[in-house]
């Protein structure tokens, strides 16, 4: 029983499609993890409960498998969580999630406040042709304005999405996603149990996300050839995808395999980060890329394309670490060469990561939640 004057903490939820292994879902989990850490009641709610980040759950987070089998099955069994939990805000992330989120909550009349976390370039995402991404976008652009805060991951992907779907650009606020903590620095200073990384070895070249078009890491095996015939070094990419067996292939055509490596997913990138001798972001576009700023944080140099949007929010332009343009393979081997032999800018200052500290942002998102 509580005492007078007491009062209940907010119950707090996130909700996603899955734990797959993207920069997406680790950033919701983290902002779970950092809710409760504030000691919050946090559930993490999920449509299906499948992907390697299953076995990273913080264990002062409810887990909640709502067990769907995909987004969109998910209203109804999120309205009914919506109605018995009834947490006085939830937050979830990426397009099915947010349309979902909104949909289940004028289902469950509830008081629930729905915040909706914008993750990507809109327009990019869009651009693929078929009636289901039309339908999408169309849900897309008839429940975004229902959501009682919608927030993005960079000021390019407020500005696009804004522009994209037709709302008031003052709808649409900006919150970096909360990546530097002390839990990925001391993660960082963890050895790595790869021959590649051993004294005496060539450089390695790392990247990591998803291996996807979107990602353009066959562009970045074009670079990464360029760069081995005026040098040794290696080549790996952490992340697993679709495009695996092109890579693959690409590698072979390339005359690269010897040097090229694809691990899969890897539970503490950050010390392969630490250990890498340049960290090589090659998307089309992104949203806010968060390996992008892990790898400077764990100390690593970095090299990426100036694409829409993210890379030149973090690197402030360039000032800390060289923008090639998008699709340019040859611009991106001179830069990554530059870094090599000595010449690139070094590892970024504590400054440049102030923006993305956890607390600092944790703040901020539990400012969005509750008021």
């Amino acid at each position: 029983m509580k005492t007078t004057g007491q009062q209940e903490r907010p119950k707090l939820a996130v909700y996603l499609p899955d734990l797959s292994g993207g920069g997406a879902e680790r950033s919701i989990i983290n902002i779970a993890a950092g809710l409760a850490g504030r000691n919050y009641d946090v559930d993490l709610v999920v449509a299906t409960g499948v992907g390697p980040y299953l076995d990273q759950l913080p264990p002062n987070v409810r887990f909640v498998d709502l067990k769907a089998g995909m987004p969109r099955k998910s209203v109804f069994l999120l309205a009914q969580y919506l109605r018995r939990e009834r947490p006085t805000a939830l937050m979830s992330a990426l397009d099915n999630a947010n349309v979902v989120a909104i949909m289940a909550r004028a289902l469950a009349r509830t008081s629930t406040r729905i915040v909706i976390s914008s993750r990507n370039q809109t327009s990019s995402d869009y651009q693929q042709p078929g009636m289901r991404m039309k339908l999408h976008l169309i849900m897309v652009r008839l429940t975004y304005k229902y959501a009682d805060h919608i927030v993005a991951v960079s000021r390019g992907v407020a500005d696009d999405l804004a522009d994209f779907i037709g709302l008031p650009r003052q709808r649409v606020g900006v919150i970096y996603n909360p990546v530097v903590s002390e839990e990925l620095l001391e993660k960082a200073r963890q050895p790595v149990d790869h021959p590649w990384f051993a004294a005496g070895q060539p450089p390695v070249i790392l990247s990591a996300g998803r291996l996807t078009v979107q990602k353009d890491q066959a562009m970045l095996l074009r670079a990464f050839a360029k760069v081995r015939a005026s040098m040794p070094a290696r080549l790996m990419i952490l992340g697993e995808g679709t495009q695996r067996p092109a890579l693959e292939t690409l590698a072979r055509e390339l005359n690269i395999e010897d040097d090229f490596a694809l691990p899969g997913f890897e539970e503490n990138p950050f010390a392969y980060m630490n250990k890498a001798a340049v960290f090589a972001l090659s998307s089309k576009y992104e949203g806010l890329p968060g390996v992008l700023i892990q790898a400077m944080a764990s100390g690593c140099s970095v090299v990426s394309t100036d694409c829409p949007s993210g890379p030149d929010e973090i690197l402030e332009g360039g000032k800390f670490g060289a923008l090639v343009p998008v699709g340019d393979a040859d611009a991106l081997a001179e830069a990554l060469l530059c870094v090599l032999k000595g010449n690139g800018k070094p590892p970024a200052p504590p400054e440049a990561l102030a923006p993305f500290q956890t607390e600092h942002v944790m703040d901020q998102i539990v400012d969005t939640l509750l008021h």
